[in-house]
């Protein structure tokens, strides 16, 4: 379970800036418990819970980058052409390897190993063969073409460390090391639940002002993107005392419950006195649009730790650019990932906007390639929180900082991608 107290996500302001959640996650948060040995071929998406030191050097030995002739530099003319007899063959595997003569040259191929005195590799549309000699030209420098034994990872260093989230470049490392299983940490168990008498699922017949629920699919799918295990526990109606009951049976399976609906003032928004009968809520009210209203809190869970509660708006834009920007850091803490800054694309705008001081605020946009190389970011034409199209419409978000109050036409601005917000 998670390792939570219950002011955890205490907050004095009336509205929390992004830094400052930022800053409470990180000095509060601590990531959970647990440890598993997987596969490598199991590994993609996990994070790992201790360092890999590599066994072996990386490449194992001195070998050929190119397919060519190896030769040694000392032998070649300062100027003009230089003629070395070839003096044998080398495949990539051969385990007999010649040994390399003064003024000869070895024919060889791509990850041979390189031949005992040989420091220099020709690459062979460089050359040309006469009468069982080769022909080099003047000017290549000492090494060229050769991979050092070592080079990539030498043996004791520390290949992949704590922390690092798998992808495939990071297991196929592993691979080359010899390495057959990973120490990682377990998967964060995440609950999410819709609320709502007008949620209905999707497939079953609509009546009156009654909606699909569509939170939970992007909840479930972006959960799964950041490596989570999902439990959907389907929508609940708005009684108190039955998501009073759900809240509780959830926390004690998952480290995080994740709701969406039901966290504003409104006379008919339950979750919030659910979580305080539960557990306990300090109500988040984050300096974002869309998405103001999350409420954050903890609940009693098994073996006397908590599980964090997140209860996020009930429009699905509002939803996804909280969990982006609000769950999938905590997320990230709770599974001791190491994560990198949001990388902010230089883009130009292509229209006006104004906005309040004091809040971060997401612009939906479209790039197009502009008049001078870069790229143009053009607003969706709609606003609101619940126009789904407005995400699979666009490319990605501007963000806007707390201070700025508007932007013109032409000016340089910062785009997220939607994959760097989720992946």
């Amino acid at each position: 379970m998670a390792q939570l107290t219950d002011d955890c996500f205490a907050f004095d302001g009336p509205l929390m800036p992004l830094e400052a959640m930022e800053r409470l996650i990180s000095e509060r948060v601590s990531p959970v418990d647990g440890t598993e040995t997987v596969a490598v071929a199991e590994g993609r998406d996990r994070v790992m819970a201790a360092d890999i030191v590599a066994p072996v050097d990386l490449p194992h030995f001195d070998n050929s980058a190119v397919d060519g002739y190896a030769v040694r530099h000392a032998d070649l003319a300062p100027s003009g052409d230089t003629v070395l007899k070839i003096a044998g063959r080398v495949m990539a595997g051969q385990k007999a390897i010649p040994k390399l003569g003064a003024g000869e040259a070895i024919r060889i191929f791509t990850g041979a190993r390189m031949p005992d005195g040989a420091d220099t590799v020709f690459m062979q549309e460089d050359t040309r063969e006469e009468n069982g000699a080769v022909i080099l030209p003047a000017g290549l420098k000492r090494g060229a073409n050769r991979r050092l034994r070592g080079e990539d990872i030498p043996a004791g260093s520390v290949a992949i460390p704590a922390g690092r989230i798998l992808d495939a470049q990071n297991l196929t490392l592993a691979s080359a090391l010899g390495i057959t299983g990973l120490k990682v940490r377990r998967r964060i168990r995440v609950a999410i639940f819709s609320t709502g008498d007008e949620i209905v699922e999707p497939g079953l017949r609509l009546s009156g002002a009654q909606v699909f629920d569509a939170n939970r699919t992007l909840l479930r799918n972006m959960l799964e993107q950041t490596g989570c295990e999902v439990t959907d526990l389907g929508v609940l109606r708005d009684d108190p005392a039955i998501l009073k009951i759900a809240l509780a049976d959830a926390a004690r399976d998952c480290d995080v419950v994740l709701t969406s609906g039901g966290v504003s003032t409104g006379d008919a928004d339950y979750v919030r006195s659910a979580v305080e009968a539960a557990g306990s809520l300090v109500f988040w009210r984050i300096a974002i649009k869309p998405g103001r209203p999350v409420a954050m809190g903890v609940l009693p869970g098994a073996d006397g730790n908590n599980a964090a509660f997140i209860g996020l708006p009930g429009n699905p834009v509002a939803v996804f650019v909280t969990f982006a920007r609000v769950v999938r850091p905590l997320l990230m803490r709770l599974s001791g990932a190491t994560t990198r800054p949001l990388f902010y694309l230089p883009v130009v705008s292509a229209f006006d906007y104004r906005k309040k001081s004091g809040r971060r605020e997401y612009v939906r946009v479209s790039l197009k390639p502009g008049a001078n190389g870069g790229y143009e970011a053009f607003k969706h034409p709609q606003d609101g929180a619940g126009v789904i199209t407005s995400l699979t419409e666009t490319d990605g978000l501007i963000e806007l900082p707390d201070d700025v109050t508007k932007i013109t036409a032409g000016d340089q601005v910062g785009f997220l991608s939607y994959a760097s917000l989720v992946s």
